[in-house]
């Protein structure tokens, strides 16, 4: 029951992670943020391998998704430092989500909840095919949206991990309980035969 519990859970998570990050594809397409759409893909087929490999049991394919989750957490812990500028990083000086090929923001910067768009007419800072908004009445600010859903995103991976590590684990276990137990048919085990030692004698009949 436990590991069936357990398959069950991480089956769940899983569901849930791949739910989180195809809404997190979809509107990082919208703002152009190349680098997230890269990682974003990667993760789902990852997410993708964890499900299978816990349908299968494959300890294996499970192992390959925890080490992704690790990878996944520090990922997201960058684009919480980024958003909320930490240490040198900045978003006006910094277009590492772009791959530095445009002056694309987050979705989120025009269309947040209660923001308001007003374009800037004949401003002198506007570049070459771009313009200049001025963005008001946010309920809340695109940096801590990015912050909040890579935040969900280290959430959900943290009891990933942990439910992988423990299914991989059990998986194991049973693999190796499994091989024990049929390790004299690998080897080609037969019992001893027994052999008759009784001699045919020749018959002498009188005639």
């Amino acid at each position: 029951m436990s590991k069936c519990n357990g398959r069950c859970t991480l089956v769940g998570f899983c569901c849930l992670q791949l739910v989180a990050a195809l809404e997190r594809q979809v509107f990082d397409f919208l703002g152009y943020q190349w680098a997230p759409i890269l990682a974003n893909f990667l993760h789902i087929m990852a997410v993708i391998l964890g499900i299978f490999g816990t349908v299968q049991y494959r300890s294996r394919y499970l192992i390959m998704y925890a080490g992704w989750l690790v990878l996944w957490v520090g990922w997201n812990a960058f684009i919480i430092c980024f958003y909320l500028e930490v240490g040198h990083l900045s978003q006006d000086r910094d277009f590492i989500m772009t791959f530095n090929t445009s002056l694309h923001r987050s979705w989120w910067m025009e269309n947040g909840p209660g923001c308001l768009v007003t374009p800037v007419l004949n401003s002198r800072l506007a570049l070459e095919d771009h313009h200049v908004i001025t963005v008001t009445g946010c309920l809340l600010d695109y940096p801590y949206i990015e912050v909040l859903s890579s935040a969900l995103q280290i959430f959900l991976a943290l009891f990933g991990f942990v439910y992988a590590c423990y299914v991989s684990k059990v998986f194991l276990e049973e693999e190796d309980s499994f091989d024990f137990i049929g390790g004299f048919d690998s080897y080609g085990y037969q019992a001893p035969q027994k052999t008759s030692h009784l001699q045919l004698q020749p018959l002498y009949t009188s005639g």
